[in-house]
Order: C-alpha cells, then structure tokens, then sequence
C-alpha cells in the first residue's frame, strides 16, 4: 500500500512547479501534447488502440454502489460501433455512498489529497493514447485534437485547478502557537489547529463535446479540497469519464481509502438524475458544463450547493481594420473550423462596418470581406484529408439541425458542404456556414447557434459594432471576444467594452494562436462576469468556495 503522504512526497515537486506556474502565468506544461512516438515510445499508441478496442462491445469493469441493471448510450460520431455497457446508477445510493467516505477523505490532509490526485493524474496521463480514441469516438473530435484536448491539455487543467487548491488549503497554517501577555502574570497561551473541511458532495456533470476538458478543473478541485465526488457523465460520451473514474478508484483502494471518494453516475437518456442528485440536501458543489437552459435552471434550483456553471453565449469578433488581412482570414477560417465550431469558444458573431475594413491593400466592403472569407475557408477545407482532421464529426442531430436550419437562410456567404472521411466513411462531417445579416436582425443573432454557423453583421460603424457587442454579451453571455484594428483608441474602446461585458478579450490574431484556443497556466477560461459562467477555470474563486478551515484551540 502507497499511503497518501508517500505520493504527496513522489509529486512533491511537480506541484510545486504547477503552484509556481499558476502565479507566473508563463507557458508551461506538465503533459506533452504531441502524440510521437519520440515523445510517449514507440508502442504507446498501438497498445493505447488497442486498449480501446478491447473495450468494445463489453461491460465497463468498475463498480459502483447501488447499481441495478445497465445502460448502454453511446455511439460514434464517427460510424463505429461502441456498446460498452455500464452499471445503471440509482443517484440516492451514489449520494449516500459518497456521503459515508467524507470522513477519512477529510483525514487524509490537503498534501494528501493532492498527491493521490496528482497520482491519478499521471495514470491518466500513462493510458492518454486509450483515452484519446475514447474521446475521438465520443464526442467527434479528430484524433489528434481528442489526444490535445481531451489528453494532455485536459490533464493540464486538472493540474492546474489541482495546484489552486492545494495553495488555498495551505495558506492557512495547520497550527500554530498563540501567547498573549498579561500584565504581573503568566502569559494567555494556546495552541491552535486549523482543519480544510469539504463543503460537502460534489457533483460533477459532463457535456458531450469536451467530457475531460471540461470536467477534470472541478473534479480535482473538490477533491483536493475534501469533497467526495459523483461524476455524471453525458449519455453520448461516459467512455472518457468512466475510465477516469475507474482510475481514480484504483488509486484510491491502493491508497487504503475508501474508493467511493469518487464514484460514476451513469443513466439513459432522459432518467433525469443531474437533476435529481444536484439538489439533494447532502450535495453542495455542482459543476456543470452544457446548455444555457439546464445551466439557468441549475443556478436557480440547487439553492443548497454552490454552482460552477460553464454554459453557452454570443462571442463576438469586432473588426475594423488590419495591417494583415490574409493572416485574419486565415486565423477566423480555422477559427471557424476547428472541431466544427462545437467549441463555446467559437465565435458566432462577426460584426463589420457597413463601409467595411481598412487593410494593408485598402478597404474591403461587407461583401467584399465575405467573400474572401468564404474563400478562406475553402482554401483550408479544399482537401477532404486535411478538412476531416480540422473539422471532426458532427456530434449530435441538435447541431446538424442548427446547421441546417442556417444554411436554409438568405444572405447565406459560405454554405455548408458534406466531406468524406476514407478512414471513416459512416461520418458525418460538414463545413461551416458564414451568414450575412443586419444590425437589425437581432432576434437570429442573439440566439446561440451552437456549431458550425457564424454570422457576418452588418453595422453603422465600429463604434456601433462595440455597443452591439456590450449589449448582447452583457445579455447573453460570451466565452471570448475578439477585435481587429490597428487603431490604438479603437483597441482602448475595446477593452473597455470587454471590461463592461466581463469577458475575455483578444486582439489581433493573426498567426498560430486562436480565439477558442486556451492554454492552461496562463489563460483564463470563462471569467463569472456574464451570463456565461459562473467562474473561471481557473482562479482562487473557482477553489475558495469548496472547503471551510475550522478552528480548535486549547490552553498550552
């Protein structure tokens, strides 16, 4: 048996390194993204596939207290067949499970904590090329995006929510000596503890498009900070969280604790149990990644617990001008493209002066400006190989039926194409739709198209298309914002209407970093300051509110 404080001491100085990062917010990261053999050996990813493959058509070896029956949901985006089949959970088990193992996981101390997570960490880490095919055929992604995002960048995010709370459980002494002097007497003296209590059960709810990425911050945050955790995954992507979760029991067996710490929650579709564990008195951290609206009724139903939400919104891009009008086009193409716009990240609103941008070659209308967009996309879809590795696979009918819907508009600037996948053929892949409106046509632009669709707006001008982008953000939501100008006051204006939305803003990108592109470490994600989230992944505020340090003291 590994005790907690053995791999607190093992991973003493990667958390160290995360914690340091954390406060520098430079470039740095723990897993390698590169899928080379160089980089992971020479037979990590045939064995990774085939660890994926043994999977297949079987029940998923993990236990999980409670259970009665099974439940089998998933399937590929990419045509194959999946069938893992899963114990179906019953939520008041799986919460009175998770409430019995609150005591020795609040035993095992801050450092503790964080070494087992940071253990299981590693172990996800090792099984990355397994869970990137898990990912891939899941949610849609390409394989190399499902082994960035869903692999290594995911397990950079888990590192760091990991590293905030550790440094937020620590900063409080766990004991300290208190003297008081007294006047012709004895000094007053007492020693005081302080102990990091868990707020409570955590629950911990996945989306379909991103179930690492944007599951992991709040799965290891509860855990560091005391909390027994109930993953519930997506019906349409359990694989990906059912192998984290099973992990994380394997680790914590071997530690000697109760592995119930963490426990999975799977259901058919329409069983309802987010809901139904989310407000059970004993459940009082929720994180949630998904809709607007069962984000909305989240916020406003699990009175009892403390509500991470990441939910969908208008993010916005405001052009002007540019000293480089084909590294912008082909900086929003892929933009645009990437994972078929199934990212919240993705923008969705272009805004555009109605006399159009300044360019390096002079200025480029509406039209004009739509045009050379469309051709941009095409440029970098033109060939099916590379399109079906930007693109991936449409992940479910509620996208394809937005796209649709769009593609079905007037003004259409880029329509939407099928593309075939030689190693794939039962995808559905398609290219996005770019259409033109008018300032005017608020109802079609204030509703979230969540996909591949993008509308270019036109507007009065740039200071119009500001008050656009402030007001709807401010209404709506938005994950980011982008602008392009070479004008220093129109940058101020900006980042003044960014500050006013509360939303994260970039400006003039036009090389190899992009808008729906964050990086761990140093890029914040959502900001809590819109309808869009509720927190930031990740910051102090995102670990404060899952743990108390309470207070004993007595005389010396």
């Amino acid at each position: 048996m590994t005790s907690p404080a053995d791999l607190y001491a093992t991973h003493r100085e990667l958390l160290e390194r995360a914690v340091a990062a954390a406060a520098a917010r430079d470039y740095w990261s723990a897993f390698p993204e590169s899928p080379s053999k160089s980089v992971y050996g020479e037979d990590a990813a045939p064995a990774g596939e085939r660890a994926f493959a043994a999977l297949l058509g079987k029940p998923f070896p993990i236990e999980v207290p409670g259970a009665s029956g099974t439940v089998s949901t998933e399937h590929s985006p990419y045509g194959i067949e999946l069938a893992v089949s899963y114990p179906k959970a019953d939520p008041l088990a799986l919460v009175a499970a998770a409430r019995a193992a609150i005591s020795g996981w609040r035993a095992v101390g801050p450092e503790g904590r964080a070494g087992i997570a940071t253990e299981i960490l590693k172990r996800i880490n090792a099984r990355i090329f397994e869970m990137a095919h898990a990912v891939q055929h899941t949610s849609g992604q390409a394989f190399v995006m499902a082994f960035q995002a869903g692999g290594a960048h995911a397990q950079d995010r888990a590192l760091e929510a990991i590293a905030y709370a550790l440094a937020a459980t620590t900063r409080m002494p766990a004991q300290a000596s208190w003297s008081k002097p007294q006047r012709g007497g004895d000094p007053l003296s007492m020693t005081k503890t302080g102990t990091v209590v868990g707020r409570g059960v955590a629950l911990v709810i996945g989306c379909t498009t991103f179930p690492t990425w944007n599951s992991y911050p709040g799965l290891f945050a509860s855990l560091v900070t005391g909390n027994p955790v109930i993953v519930k995954p997506h019906p349409g992507a359990v694989l990906p969280l059912a192998i984290t979760v099973q992990i994380c029991r394997e680790v914590l067996a071997e530690a000697g604790l109760n592995p119930d710490v963490v426990t999975l929650a799977a259901e058919q579709p329409g069983d309802g149990i987010a809901a139904t564990i989310a407000t059970h008195p004993d459940v009082r951290i929720v994180d949630f990644t998904g809709s607007s609206e069962f984000g909305d009724w989240l916020e406003a139903n699990a009175r009892q617990a403390v509500v991470y939400t990441e939910k969908a919104g208008l993010n916005t891009v405001v052009l002007d001008s540019t000293d480089d009008y084909k590294g912008l086009l082909r900086n929003l193409a892929f933009s645009l493209s990437l994972y078929s716009g199934q990212m919240c990240t993705t923008p969705q609103n272009l805004l555009i002066p109605r006399d159009g941008i300044t360019t390096e070659d002079g200025a480029r209308t509406p039209e004009q400006f739509g045009a050379d967009l469309s051709a941009a996309l095409g440029k970098l879809l033109g060939d099916p190989k590379r399109a079906a590795g930007t693109l991936g696979a449409i992940v479910n009918d509620g996208v394809l039926a937005r796209l649709t819907e769009a593609a079905g508009a007037p003004g259409v600037v880029h329509g939407s194409e099928a593309v075939a996948d030689e190693q794939f053929p039962g995808a559905t892949i398609r290219t996005p739709v770019v259409v033109r409106l008018d300032s005017a046509d608020d109802k079609t632009y204030t509703r979230e198209w969540f996909g591949p669709v993008s509308f270019l707006i036109t507007t009065d001008s740039t200071e119009h298309s500001l008050r656009i982008f402030t007001e709807t953000v401010r209404a709506h939501g938005a994950l980011t914002a982008l602008v392009h100008s070479t004008s220093p006051a129109v940058l101020d204006a900006a980042r003044e209407a960014a500050l006013d939305a509360g939303v994260h803003l970039s400006e003039n990108l036009t090389g190899g970093v992009f808008v729906n592109q964050t990086a761990a470490f140093s890029d914040l994600h959502g900001t809590g300051a819109n309808p869009a989230a509720t927190a930031s992944l990740t910051d102090d505020y995102f670990v404060a509110g899952r743990f108390f340090t309470l207070q004993s003291r007595h005389h010396v």
